[in-house]
């Protein structure tokens, strides 16, 4: 599914125009239509009657606003016979083919009873039939399988390229060679390239690529009675044609089948193929010396003797020749949600990676769980913040500090636990593991390292999980996929559900977060203070608000995060939690530099969407805990 942020204003569908509640007691200039919002988070929300075509969406409730995930639609790049959706579907469709009744969708091959040589393919509503050319790689292939077209060669390497079971591989010498590996047998074979219909000006063919295709999609104007191709040549039905020297159509009922020719596979190099005049295939020369060694580079290499020139090509001599292979990439390749497409040092293709879970805490603690679920708790003890609680291979609590606030709590410490190894992160970056105090960057054998950047001290461990901490308030706790759904405590259970965030140790399901967080405290020992809600929170919550002084003090602080400072990331990350977050903040702490730590959660966030805001201390005056004389969120200091 793709994840669309729907602001529901912007979208015309004018479900709600309302101030956020915490922008009403700033000036009139921050006020601005907000999304709908909603109490249960996780909840779906199926009354939106202002959407048009509700089955286009799913919508629930996350961080108290409807958020709607918007129906993922088939690829319809390169296609110019798009077919328009229907009154209750979303997605427009490239149309496609029907033989012998069959049905058969775009951009699928299929093949007749009896004959697996025989391929047909269905592209933009044209059906191109051609034989298999089979290649043998290798000098004893087996015969083809039952149901198969092509010989086998035992073992998956390929001109010197190792072939992998889900990666295909081609030849230098014809792109359009695909080897395959299946349980350890390799089948290459050549095919035709399915016809494609559209006008001249969209078609392109580049280089390394075995086939023509068109950019861009559209509709072509379909005429009655005949077949229109290319967007400008008409034929009639019943009536046959040449598309090209190797391509035979006919129009029958509107619908064009075509016959392509299959090239014999070529073994010369491609500066040494020719196409000879009103012929359909190129051809090498017909004569070629035979040597016994290859040279390539200005590297002599002997019979038989693979040598590696990329990270994609790899080549071999045979018999005096050259034969180069290399895998074939995905083109125009989109990774899923909650995955990202990295290029690894050293691999030829790019690949999708699932991200890291992150859990945040900030500020007066405000947590955004790994599933995205935004929740505010003040308790002032020890609490299990995240912990793998299946196997139990690691543990990370925090300690909250209220001293003597009334109605408030900042991160003081954390400790993190991996077997026998011991971490602890305290104020201004100190930094202990096993009880003793070390200095920053550290190493700890292959199982822990500690470094720091500008503003934070990031501990990386060796089973993956990474903790970053800017040694006043902001922490963040990063977990690989293979820990999703292993995970509880106040980060939540890491299982892409949003709604069961707040399971307790025992497993009830809470909706208070209040409750929720008090179910994790940890240790015999008293806490320091017991966090007061409900209306006393409220309450002072109110008479904060009230003191023009001050709300117009947080007011001018907070908006900076809604400002341009921040416009690079307002379009993919929604600021309105955060500006939330820092209104309450400053309540507590309304003359320091409290706001700056929902900036640094905000940042980070953008910080993983590849967005970078690098100047944004230096515009907001957010100084780092390395050049503070005093600490910012000294609570000594605070109002009260």
């Amino acid at each position: 599914m793709e994840l669309t942020r729907l602001s529901l204003t912007s979208l015309t569908l004018a479900l709600a125009l309302a101030f956020l509640s915490a922008a009403r007691h700033c000036d009139t200039e921050s006020i601005i239509g907000s999304r709908e919002t909603c109490d249960t988070e996780g909840e779906d929300i199926t009354d939106i009657d202002k959407i048009l075509n509700t089955s286009c969406f799913r919508c629930i409730c996350k961080n108290g606003f409807v958020e709607c995930l918007k129906q993922q639609c088939p690829d319809i790049e390169g296609c110019y016979a798009l077919l328009d959706p229907r009154d209750d579907e979303c997605c427009h469709e490239c149309t496609g083919c029907t033989r012998n009744g069959v049905y058969h969708a775009s951009d699928t091959e299929w093949t007749e009873e009896n004959d697996p040589c025989q391929i047909f393919t269905c592209k933009a509503g044209v059906i191109t039939e051609s034989r298999l050319r089979c290649y043998t790689p290798c000098s004893h292939p087996k015969p083809a399988p039952p149901g198969q077209c092509c010989p086998i060669c035992e073992g998956c390497l390929m001109n010197g390229q190792k072939v992998t079971e889900d990666r295909s591989v081609t030849t230098a010498e014809d792109p359009c060679v695909t080897c395959k590996c299946n349980k350890g047998r390799l089948t290459c074979a050549k095919q035709a390239c399915p016809v494609v219909n559209c006008p001249p000006t969209k078609i392109i063919n580049e280089p390394g690529e075995c086939c023509p295709r068109c950019r861009g999609s559209g509709k072509y104007f379909r005429p009655v009675g005949g077949c229109m191709m290319l967007g400008q040549s008409f034929h009639k039905s019943g009536t046959g044609f040449y598309l090209d020297y190797c391509t035979r159509c006919t129009c029958v009922n509107s619908v064009v089948s075509c016959v392509r020719e299959t090239c014999p596979v070529l073994e010369c190099p491609r500066e040494h193929q020719m196409i000879l005049p009103n012929r359909c295939c190129p051809q090498c020369p017909l004569i070629e010396e035979s040597r016994a060694s290859c040279s390539y580079g200005g590297k002599t290499y002997e019979d038989g003797e693979d040598w590696k020139l990329d990270s994609c090509k790899t080549c071999t001599c045979k018999q005096g020749k050259v034969r180069c292979a290399m895998p074939q990439c995905p083109i125009n390749f989109v990774c899923p949600p909650n995955s990202r497409l990295v290029h690894p040092e050293g691999q030829c293709c790019p690949r999708c990676v699932e991200r890291d879970g992150v859990c945040t805490v900030f500020g007066d603690p405000h947590y955004r769980t790994f599933d995205g679920k935004f929740y505010s708790f003040k308790g002032a003890c020890k609490y299990q913040l995240v912990t793998d609680c299946l196997y139990h291979t690691f543990s990370i609590r925090v300690t909250n500090d209220a001293k003597k606030a009334q109605s408030s709590a900042w991160t003081k410490t954390i400790a993190i636990k991996i077997g026998d190894l011991k971490v602890n992160l305290g104020q201004k970056m100190r930094v202990k593991v096993n009880g003793k105090k070390v200095n920053v960057p550290y190493r700890f054998g292959n199982q822990l390292d500690i470094n720091r950047t500008d503003d934070s001290v990031i501990v990386h461990t060796h089973i993956g999980i990474k903790v970053l901490w800017d040694g006043i308030s902001f922490l963040e706790v990063s977990a690989p996929s293979s820990y999703r759904g292993r995970l509880c405590g106040l980060c939540g259970n890491f299982n892409r559900q949003i709604k069961d965030d707040f399971t307790t140790r025992r497993g009830r399901p809470l909706q208070d977060p209040q409750q929720f967080g008090q179910s994790w405290a940890v240790g015999a020992k008293k806490c320091f203070r017991s966090p007061r809600f409900g209306k006393e929170d409220t309450e002072r919550q109110r008479r904060c608000r009230g003191r023009k002084d001050q709300r117009l003090l947080h007011c001018r602080l907070c908006n900076r995060l809604k400002s341009q400072i921040f416009d690079p990331c307002h379009k993919k990350v929604n600021p309105d939690m955060y500006f939330k977050a820092c209104l309450q903040d400053m309540c507590e702490c309304p003359t320091q530099h409290c706001y700056c730590e929902s900036f640094m959660a905000y940042v980070h966030e953008c910080k993983r969407l590849d967005i970078a805001l690098p100047h944004w201390r230096k515009a907001t005056k957010c100084r780092t805990v390395w050049d503070q004389p005093t600490h910012p969120t000294n609570l000594s200091h605070r109002l009260h």
